[in-house]
């Protein structure tokens, strides 16, 4: 488009506006004669940056021209080859590079002041922010266990990028996860992988409860006896245990025999 402010005006006037306007409506709003209004959408037309409709007329006479400003696409395919290119040809420095990003964006993101005390608070945290950025979750019931959950991503922004650059666009939405669990209370308890495109439009997230969630909170265990072999210690009445002494120590073993010797002196 040639450097003209009024043509430019127009384009913005058009690109903000909810349905097409007509040359008349244009000069009442710019304040210029409707001929070099015309004149102006007449260029803006060529250049493909406006695009004409035909209107119905106010009352008799021949049907109006409306115009509406061409929405370009941004070139998002492009976009993504430019920054997969100048994180290196390497894929895994790729995909460590978009993990990092992705985590940088969780940690922009506002918490969600949902502490993550089990695998099911990690879910629902995950399907939560999921939803809300588009990828429509879906809990898989049938594959949860108590030391994994699958989540079923059956929607993406980015599906189309991702086909083609799936280490960075699935390595930035990794990070994300990650992030958010770990803000949440669940760093070191609750591991996350993504599986990309086990169909054709179905990407799986999978949630794993590491080891210091699969350890049994003491207050919960039942009053069992220990695994060592050795017999249970009664309780005697009143509460008190008696104190007891284990002759596999030697120092024991040798007090228990200077106290026989000193009792048949």
């Amino acid at each position: 488009m040639s450097d003209s402010w009024p043509r430019r005006r127009l384009l913005a006037i058009l690109r903000g506006a909810s349905e097409p306007l007509d040359a008349q409506e244009l000069a009442r709003v710019t304040g210029q004669h409707v001929t070099t209004v015309r004149f102006h959408l007449d260029v803006l037309t060529r250049e493909s940056l406006v695009r004409q409709f035909q209107q119905p007329p106010r009352g008799r006479g021949r049907p109006r021209i409306g115009y509406t400003a061409v929405q370009r696409s941004v070139g998002y395919q492009d976009l993504a080859q430019v920054l997969a290119d100048q994180l290196g040809s390497d894929p895994r420095r790729r995909s460590d590079a978009a993990i990092a990003a992705g985590r940088a964006w969780g940690a922009k993101l506002e918490s969600m002041e949902q502490p993550i005390a089990s695998l099911d608070d990690a879910k629902d945290v995950t399907m939560t922010m999921m939803s809300e950025l588009g990828f429509a979750p879906e809990r898989d019931a049938s594959s949860e266990t108590d030391e994994q959950v699958m989540i079923r991503m059956t929607a993406c922004p980015l599906r189309e990028l991702a086909r083609t650059h799936s280490e960075v666009v699935c390595g930035v939405h990794l990070g994300l996860m990650r992030e958010v669990i770990d803000r949440n209370g669940g760093r070191d308890a609750v591991n996350v992988r993504l599986h990309p495109f086990v169909e054709p439009e179905l990407c799986v997230a999978r949630l794993e409860a590491l080891q210091r969630m699969l350890v049994p909170d003491p207050a919960t265990m039942p009053d069992t006896p220990p695994e060592t072999g050795e017999p249970r210690i009664p309780t005697p009445s009143g509460g008190r245990v008696a104190p007891q002494l284990r002759t596999a120590d030697p120092q024991l073993r040798n007090g228990e025999a200077h106290v026989a010797k000193q009792s048949t002196q």
